[in-house]
């Protein structure tokens, strides 16, 4: 899902007056909850509640990325200014590697965002 699809269906999930998540209404057709898309309405209350969860831990993630991104830009500006190289590719395996081993075949790609992230594509 893009970014514009994902912000589109964001937005219409909110009430237009508060920003909030829209009043659990089931749909008629289905009779599922048209926001969690629960067909009952404790399994409804129950995914609210994960999905706060989940959001904030996505923002955690977003904090740390960022936290990450700017603190290997720095260590790529010392190593510069020092007469050092741009990259350490041993350095970015070992993060790769890390990454893979946790997460498996995903964990490469996250590995290589977060390393395009600090330091620019290559």
């Amino acid at each position: 899902m893009t970014a514009d699809v994902m912000a589109q269906s964001t937005d219409a999930d909110k009430s237009p007056t508060t920003g909030s998540p829209a009043a659990a209404t089931p749909d008629e057709s289905t009779g599922t909850d048209n926001y969690t898309g629960a067909g009952k309405p404790l399994a409804a209350n129950e995914i609210r509640g994960m999905r706060e969860r989940i959001d904030e831990i996505d923002q955690a993630i977003i904090d740390l990325w960022l936290e990450r991104s700017r603190l290997s830009r720095e260590v790529g500006k010392t190593r510069m200014a020092s007469g050092g190289t741009r990259l350490v590719l041993a350095r970015e395996r070992e993060i790769v590697e890390r990454f893979r081993t946790a997460l498996g075949p995903d964990g490469t790609q996250v590995a290589l965002l977060l390393l395009r992230s600090g330091r620019g594509p290559l």
